[in-house]
C-alpha cells in the first residue's frame, strides 16, 4: 500500500526480555551489550510537590501529509531538545542513544548522550517492564526491549535524567525521571524520523505516572490535536473544566490500554447493529481502525450514502486504501463534507447516560495531494490489530481528549486546539 508510511500505529507495546545471546526469538537484535561508564554526569534535581499545577506542551505536525504529531522535550544537563512521538498506546519513553548505536535511524537532533545514572534491575520500574520471575543478567542495569504493532522496536537500557518543564503556575520543575537509552532500533512500517517515543500509557514507567509519583502533577494526561496542524499536550487536571467534559469509565479488564470498553457504531445518528466493539484511544496512530467485520459494515453504509452523489471511487490514488474523485480535484474537506455523514462510537458507561464520541467527516477523511477525498478509517484486522477498534489522531482532531488515571475515566469535548490554555480551567 503506497500510503503505508503515513499509516502510523504505535500501540500494544510488548516488552520482552532481551536475554543474553539474543535468545527468545528476538534474533534480529544483536547480543545485549554490557553497559559501561560514561564521562558525563548530572547532579540531582530536587522536586517539591506542586500538584495544583499542570504542564502544557505545544504539539507540532499533522495527520496528512506529515502523518504524525510530535512534542519537544528538553532533557539532560545541559538541557538538549528532542522531538518525541506522544504515544498513549505505550508506556516507556526512550531516546535514540549514542551508546554507541548498533542500529539507529535518522533523527532531527544529535543522539542522546547517556549518563552514569543507571536504573538497577531490582528497581520496581524495571520490574514493571518484565514478566514475573525475570532474572537479571546484570543486576546493576535494567535492559529493555519494546516491540510495536507496526513491526518497529527499540532495545536499550533504562537510566535516569533530568527533564525540564514549565508549569502553568509559572514554576520551573526539573524532575529526575527514568527513560530508555535505545541503542538498537528497527523502524516499523510507520517510521517517523524522530528522536524517540514519549510513553503516555497507564503503566509505572509512563511519564505521567512518574510525574505523579514525584508529586509534580495529578495522574492525568490529555491532548488537543488541531485539524490545521499542531495542538497541545498536557499533564495534570488544571487546564479544563471537568463539568464540561463527556466522561466514560476506563475498562478495568484492559489495564494496558486506554479503553472505554465496549462500544457501538452509530452512523448518521442511527444504530448500525455493530456492537460490542473493543475500542482503544491511541495517539500513536495517525488513522483510525475498525475490525474487519465492522469495517466492512461501515464501508457498506458509506457507499450506500454516496450512491447518486458526484463522487466515484478511484484506483489511481494510493494515499489510502479507499479514495473518491470528484468532477474536479478537491481543495479542502469543506468541498466534500456535505456528501458524508457523521458517525460515532457510543459507550454504555453505566453512569448517567451513554457517552457518544462523535466523528464528523473532517475527522475521518483527508484530501490527498491528488485532490481526492480518502477514508482515514482502515481495516484493523488487515493491519494486525485483530479484533481491536482504534481511535487514532485523525478522529481526535479538534477535541480535547483526557485520560484521567485518578478517577479511571476517559473524557472528551470539542475544543479550539490552536490556542494552548494559559490559565486554570480554560478549554476554549
Amino acid at each position: 500500500m503506497g500510503g503505508g508510511k503515513i499509516v502510523g500505529i504505535l500501540i500494544f507495546v510488548v516488552v520482552v526480555v532481551s536475554a543474553a545471546g539474543g535468545g527468545g526469538g528476538e534474533n534480529h537484535h544483536q547480543q545485549q551489550q554490557k553497559w559501561w561508564k560514561w564521562m558525563s554526569s548530572t547532579s540531582a534535581a530536587v522536586v517539591n510537590p506542586v500538584v495544583s499545577s499542570s504542564i502544557v506542551l505545544p504539539l507540532y505536525g499533522n495527520v496528512y501529509p506529515l502523518g504524525y504529531y510530535y512534542v519537544q522535550l528538553n532533557i539532560g544537563q545541559p538541557s538538549r531538545p528532542f522531538f518525541l512521538d506522544p504515544d498513549t498506546g505505550s508506556d516507556l519513553t526512550w531516546l535514540q542513544c549514542d551508546a554507541p548505536c548498533v542500529r539507529c535511524t535518522t533523527a532531527p537532533h544529535p543522539f542522546y548522550k547517556p549518563n552514569n545514572d543507571l536504573v538497577p534491575c531490582k528497581d520496581p520500574l524495571c520490574a514493571s517492564l518484565h514478566p514475573a520471575g525475570y532474572k537479571c543478567e546484570s543486576p546493576e542495569q535494567c535492559d529493555y526491549q519494546v516491540d510495536y504493532a507496526d513491526g518497529g522496536s527499540s532495545l536499550g537500557v533504562l537510566l535516569n535524567d533530568v527533564f525540564h518543564f514549565n508549569m502553568t503556575s509559572g514554576a520551573r520543575m526539573i524532575p529526575r525521571l527514568s527513560l530508555g537509552c535505545g541503542y538498537d532500533q528497527l523502524p516499523g512500517q510507520s517510521y517517523h524520523p524522530l528522536d524517540g517515543v514519549l510513553g503516555l500509557g497507564r503503566g509505572k514507567t509512563s511519564i505521567v505516572s512518574q510525574l505523579h509519583s514525584k508529586g509534580v502533577v495529578q495522574n492525568v494526561v490529555g491532548h488537543c490535536l488541531s485539524g490545521r496542524g499542531g495542538g497541545f499536550l498536557f499533564f495534570g487536571d488544571e487546564v479544563y473544566d471537568s463539568s464540561r467534559i463527556v466522561w466514560t469509565p476506563m475498562a478495568h479488564d484492559r489495564m494496558k490500554h486506554y479503553s472505554a470498553g465496549s462500544g457501538e457504531l452509530i452512523f448518521g445518528g442511527k444504530g448500525t447493529g455493530l456492537k460490542n466493539l473493543f475500542v482503544v484511544f491511541d495517539s500513536g496512530s495517525s488513522f483510525s481502525y475498525l475490525n474487519a467485520h465492522t469495517y466492512e459494515g461501515f464501508i457498506s453504509l458509506l457507499k450506500k450514502e454516496l450512491n447518486g452523489k458526484p463522487l466515484r471511487e478511484t484506483k489511481d490514488d494510493y494515499t489510502l486504501p479507499l479514495c473518491w474523485k470528484g468532477r474536479r480535484p478537491f481543495k479542502t474537506i469543506n468541498d466534500v463534507k456535505k456528501y458524508f455523514k457523521q458517525f460515532a462510537l457510543s459507550f454504555g458507561n453505566g453512569w448517567k447516560s451513554k457517552a457518544h464520541f462523535e466523528i464528523p467527516p473532517e475527522s475521518y477523511l483527508i484530501i490527498s495531494s491528488k485532490g481526492s477525498v480518502c477514508l482515514g478509517v482502515l481495516n484493523g484486522t488487515e493491519a494486525g490489530l485483530q479484533n481491536v477498534n482504534l481511535i487514532g489522531d485523525i478522529s481526535m482532531q479538534d477535541k480535547m481528549v483526557i485520560y484521567d488515571n485518578e478517577k479511571q475515566a476517559i473524557g472528551w469535548t470539542s475544543a479550539n486546539c490552536d490556542r494552548p490554555p494559559k490559565s486554570s480551567n480554560m478549554i476554549m
